[in-house]
């Protein structure tokens, strides 16, 4: 029974080869139909993940929760996600996108529900903690569908556009659950997207498909005509577990100094999206709405950003880590101000969040479409996994030391220390500054 649940998840198998006229017809709908599942999936992922930091104040009070236990869910749910992210984009890289990713979301939905309901400390630290591992489902079966369906000097503007969904997903998960706590209580702010995950859990099993192979067309390679020199031959062979792993992932130096610069980069990417509705609360006099609103600003924000910023690297060649650190630089500015402004210039701080989020989403988006330009198609949810691990690493050291630092010395230390990592994220993406696809 287990093998048979097991196989269930196999990539979908190779259909005959359609006519040459039904190619043409139906390979752009096809495109089009995995693009707008991928998109709409991660969207949906962030709305029950980004649900929790909006409302952490209110739950707090409620529920009498000091901000060292919030920390502690939000690092839970962060290191859970990361080893999640590498766990399950391996098995995504040997799985049928299509019934991956709807069982993913339906599963994260029920842990909303069921968190939600819960009014003890251990009981949402162990249900968000187990919603950040589960939300390890999303980023692969998207990556491994998008990889087969867009050719590699699509990448940066196939995968730019993408990524602008997680930003929607977050930005509407904000608003969204600060709106929900505001009239019903903080548990609405779960129930609700719960209910929008599993509606789109089954739109998306209907709607994803696996690789262009699983519906009778060609490799998009040969449908575009854009060959990997160094993949030529075995472009569509699936990889084994000792490939991944042995040949792709860990010998790959200049992966590894992406995952590391990744811990820094989350650092300065959650600082605010997790901590910045509670200081602009706490420090700066915002209502929970405004609160909320400042997390809606960021993520849209950064769907400007990681759109334009994933064109031009395509018009660079496809140097991600050379538009991630000019990206980076305005974020230590923006941080500063933040630092210096007076508590009457809220209007400031919102423009200064959504400079961050402009900014910042570029090394994130780029850490996946790099880790993919670093291996291969049939490797990228393992080895996006495995920078991934290292930006959630980061996001717990974040979480659980901003809640320690703000407790013990207040919010301008912890801010400064965001600063900083920005800095050691700025000099190790620098190190691979002329880093390009394969091939």
């Amino acid at each position: 029974m287990i093998a048979g649940f097991f196989n269930w998840f196999r990539p979908a198998p190779h259909r005959p080869r359609l006519s040459e006229s039904e190619i043409k017809r139906l390979y752009p709908r096809y495109r089009w139909q995995v693009f707008e599942a991928a998109f709409l999936a991660y969207a949906m992922f962030y709305v029950v993940r980004n649900n929790f930091s909006p409302v952490q104040k209110e739950m707090g009070e409620a529920l009498v929760y000091t901000k060292s236990m919030i920390g502690d869910i939000l690092a839970g749910t962060a290191i859970a996600y990361g080893i999640g992210k590498f766990v399950m984009g391996y098995f995504a890289d040997r799985s049928d996108a299509r019934k991956y990713i709807a069982t993913g979301l339906l599963l994260s939905a029920a842990i909303n529900f069921l968190f939600g309901a819960t009014s003890n400390y251990w009981g949402h630290l162990i249900l968000w903690t187990i919603n950040g591992f589960v939300q390890g489902m999303g980023y692969g079966p998207c990556s491994r569908g998008l990889s087969h369906w867009y050719s590699a000097k699509e990448r940066g503007t196939v995968f730019g556009i993408w990524n602008i969904s997680h930003n929607v997903g977050g930005g509407i998960a904000g608003y969204l659950a600060a709106k929900c706590a505001e009239h019903w209580g903080w548990q609405s702010a779960f129930y609700v997207p719960g209910i929008i995950a599993a509606l789109g859990a089954i739109y998306l099993f209907w709607r994803m498909r696996d690789t262009p192979q699983s519906v009778g067309l060609p490799a998009v390679e040969e449908y575009k005509n854009d060959w990997p020199p160094d993949e030529k031959e075995e472009h569509e062979r699936e990889l084994s577990a000792r490939e991944l792993l042995l040949k792709y992932i860990f010998p790959n130096k200049m992966l590894w100094i992406l995952a590391i610069a990744n811990v820094f980069v989350y650092i300065a990417r959650y600082a605010m999206v997790d901590w910045g509705p509670t200081y602009l609360k706490e420090v700066k006099g915002a209502t929970i709405g405004a609160g909320g609103f400042s997390t809606t600003v960021i993520e849209f924000a950064g769907a400007a950003g990681m759109l334009s910023m994933g064109w031009l690297s395509d018009k660079l060649g496809g140097r991600r880590a050379r538009v991630s650190v000019i990206a980076m630089i305005p974020l230590l500015f923006a941080f500063y101000g933040i630092i210096v402004l007076p508590a009457n210039k809220l209007w400031i701080d919102m423009v200064l969040f959504g400079i961050i989020g402009f900014c910042v989403y570029v090394p994130v988006m780029f850490s996946g479409v790099m880790s993919l330009d670093l291996t291969s198609k049939k490797a990228v949810g393992t080895a996006a996994g495995f920078v991934g691990l290292f930006g959630y690493i980061g996001r717990t050291i974040e979480s659980k030391g901003i809640g320690w630092l703000v407790d013990h010395h207040g919010w301008s230390v912890a801010l400064w220390s965001i600063l900083g990592c920005t800095l050691m994220g700025i000099i190790l993406l620098a190190f691979l500054w002329n880093v390009k696809p394969r091939g």
